[in-house]
């Protein structure tokens, strides 16, 4: 067992690892977890004083914890939870984010409390029940949201994506003004001091920190100061390092001076949704992660939250705009439309969603106010369908329904088509199937879309800065030509490649640098499946005339070409000299390009004399 003292007492173990607890304000406890030898957080920066993983109890009428810990002080700190509280009666599980050094123990926490809630964002929730596999109980949360524990506890909470993670909550008590940020304000910094009391010592580690992990996304950043800036703050409960407390407004300040110096409006792209209506959310990270292949800045705005004046200076800033559809019922989303349409100019591009939550606004008489302004279109409109009824469901689709406990009795009465007529909820469809994960890779690629529209500037400039001796010496190294396919579910993808080598021989492996931008990189993970096509020489041009071409989001990238298909479901060419079926075994980061090396499983030759195609370059800096 741990000894507890309101100072903080500490069970040194050999590994050095220890707890210290401590009472932070009216019944409020934190329990610290101190790793004092750590030397790198992941892959991202190595550490030089450890760093600390911090949780928090607030015990008002009803108990809530706030984050977990790491995985690596399991016993430790369910034996001191335990002896604080009686766990099997917690009440609330606030999950900040669910990065696994503040999440790793939620599962440990569900089994001796099986009734909790927990409370976290949607995009949270969704996370856990990937990483938990069991029912649980849950609140979604959002800006503005709250949770009264009673004795003057109320918790409100406020929505801080991306920092660090996209699911990222802030929770203010308002009875002891503790702001509890998780990662943000913090610092990888162990020692025995609970607060900020050497701030000159903390200094060179606050900022190293925030360097490392808030600086890139320094706009949101200044859109969670924004948020938080009416609050009366006495402690920021943080996840790492000591809490602050003596000089809060010194390190407010300086997350707002390092931000403003860093938030970048060049090449920006502001993305419109409404968190809570429909599908927006869902579909507008979709959209920001096609976006982020193309090195543009984002900016991610709730609809239901941010301001008429702050919406003016975002559109003002960007050179692109991504709209959700909002309800039509919603009277402060539509101001904001109004307030986009009206900032809006021809110098911009734009893309429109719909968030499919039944009410949406009219998606085509929107886009034909943004055509009429002059506004160029990034992407088509996405439109997501409709609930779909029983009798547009599959066999397969029914049957999955019914695993995941969304269908009745499979023994219903017949139908007069002669199947069982289930009971099922259409509501629970929904939400396993809608967004189709076709309509999520379509979002994708319309975010790379639009961001390949936004950086085409660069890329000419790129090219008229050809140097013509070690570009053009670069260009000299010929490469054979392929056609690259994937399967992925009903997600295909295919991409024409040159860059191919064989890799090892035991295995028997290859090499593919695929460019980051390419739609297809994101069915090329390790444990994906694809087959190298390996084109034939005086064959090759139709296939590649027809692959080269622009596609839009989403179109079949296979129509008119001949194809069947592989044992590992890609797409096999028809008239291909050779093909190899391959498994994604790593990926390797080369700047512009992934380089993925993969095993081979099997493979075959059509024609025992033909040659394979050769690409030659005249420069080596463009394809």
């Amino acid at each position: 067992m741990v000894a507890l003292t309101d100072q903080g007492t500490q069970l040194r173990a050999l590994n050095r690892l220890t707890l210290q607890t401590s009472n932070i304000g009216e019944d409020t406890t934190t329990i610290r977890c101190l790793d004092w030898d750590r030397d790198r957080f992941d892959i991202e920066f190595g550490l030089r004083n450890g760093t600390t993983y911090n949780s928090f109890i607030i015990e008002g009428a009803k108990t809530a914890l706030i984050d977990t810990s790491h995985g690596k002080f399991k016993q430790l700190y369910l034996d001191c939870l335990g002896s604080l509280i009686d766990v099997s009666t917690l009440d609330y599980l606030v999950v900040s984010h669910t990065e696994p050094d503040h999440s790793g123990l939620v599962k440990d926490i569900l089994k001796l409390a099986p009734n909790v809630t927990i409370v976290g964002s949607k995009v949270a929730i969704q996370f856990l029940e990937n990483m938990v596999h069991q029912p649980f109980n849950s609140l979604i949360v959002k800006s503005g949201s709250r949770l009264d524990l009673g004795k003057g506890h109320e918790l409100q909470f406020i929505s801080a994506p991306n920092l660090h993670w996209p699911d990222t909550i802030f929770t203010y008590d308002q009875k002891t003004s503790i702001l509890y940020t998780c990662d943000v304000f913090g610092m990888h910094y162990c020692d025995d001091h609970i607060y900020d009391e050497e701030p000159d010592l903390l200094q060179a580690d606050f900022k190293y920190y925030y360097d490392c992990l808030m600086g890139p996304n320094a706009r949101s950043v200044l859109a969670a100061l924004k948020r938080i800036d009416k609050l009366d703050i006495h402690t920021i409960a943080t996840g790492h390092g000591p809490l602050l407390k003596h000089h809060i407004t010194q390190w407010i300040n300086d997350y707002g001076k390092w931000s403003k110096e860093q938030a970048k409006t060049d090449n920006l792209v502001v993305i419109f949704y409404d968190e809570n209506y429909g599908y927006g959310e869902e579909i507008a990270r979709k959209i920001a992660q096609g976006l982020q292949k193309t090195e543009v800045n984002i900016d991610l705005i709730d609809l239901s939250t941010t301001d008429p004046h702050e919406t003016r200076q975002l559109v003002y800033e960007a050179k692109g705009l991504v709209l959700g559809m909002p309800s039509q019922g919603d009277d402060h989303a539509q101001i904001i439309v109004n307030t986009i349409l009206a900032v809006a100019h021809p110098k911009q591009a734009i893309g429109l969603f719909e968030s499919g939550g039944g009410e949406d606004e009219p998606i085509y008489p929107l886009r034909n106010k943004f055509q009429e302004i002059g506004v160029t279109e990034g992407f088509p409109p996405i439109l997501v369908k409709t609930a779909p009824t029983p009798q547009d469901c599959s066999v397969k689709e029914i049957c999955l329904l019914r695993q995941a406990g969304g269908a009745g009795d499979a023994g219903g009465a017949e139908g007069e088509n002669g199947t069982s007529s289930l009971n099922w909820s259409v509501s629970s469809l929904t939400e396993q199937y809608w967004p189709t994960p076709s309509t999520k890779k379509m979002a994708e690629e319309a975010g790379t879309d639009l961001g390949q529209w936004i950086m085409r500037d660069r890329s000419i400039k790129t090219l008229k800065e050809i140097d013509s001796g070690l570009e053009r010496a670069l260009g000299r190294i010929s490469n054979g030509l392929y056609l690259i396919t994937a399967n992925k579910g009903e997600i295909a993808g295919s991409m024409l490649a040159s860059w191919v080598i064989q890799a090892s021989l035991e295995p028997l492996g290859i090499a593919i640098a695929v460019s980051k931008d390419r739609a297809i990189e994101s069915l090329l993970h390790p444990g994906d499946r694809f087959v190298l096509n390996v084109l034939e020489e005086g064959n090759a041009q139709g296939i590649m005339k027809h692959f080269l071409k622009r596609f839009s989001p989403g179109a079949d990238r296979f129509a008119g070409i001949k194809t069947y298909p592989a044992k590992n479901g890609s797409q096999i060419l028809a008239n291909a000299l050779a093909y190899l079926e391959c498994q994604v075994i790593s990926r390797t980061d080369c700047g512009d390009h992934w380089m993925i090396y993969s095993t081979v499983q099997t493979g075959r030759v059509s024609k025992v004399e033909g040659l394979t195609a050769v690409h030659h370059r005249k420069v080596g800096t463009h394809y």
